[in-house]
């Protein structure tokens, strides 16, 4: 799958993965919903953290539609509580 972080780029992550990414995208709205600022921004930074290191950088010259789209590092909780959708923010 095809994993963008807005502002920073694509990676290829394995379908592997994704059942960590769905935990992890759990976490990051679980703290949306309870308006916690601190636990949301841990849990984003464990998000992004985890597709950086568990995906390859994708092709910059390729152009690749993104299966799954996920804030920049500094969003904040209002903008990632307008991204949110019933699946979160990784469908499945």
């Amino acid at each position: 799958m095809i994993v963008r972080i807005l502002g920073e780029g694509q990676y290829d992550v394995s379908d592997n993965a994704v059942d960590r990414l769905n935990a992890l995208d759990a976490q990051v709205e679980a703290a949306v919903e309870a308006d916690d600022t601190d636990a949301f921004t841990a849990a984003l930074a464990e998000l992004l953290g985890v597709v950086r290191t568990v995906g390859v950088p994708h092709d910059a010259e390729a152009i690749d539609v993104s299966d799954v789209v996920l804030p920049p590092a500094d969003a904040t909780l209002e903008e990632v509580r307008e991204q949110l959708s019933d699946d979160g923010l990784i469908p499945g």
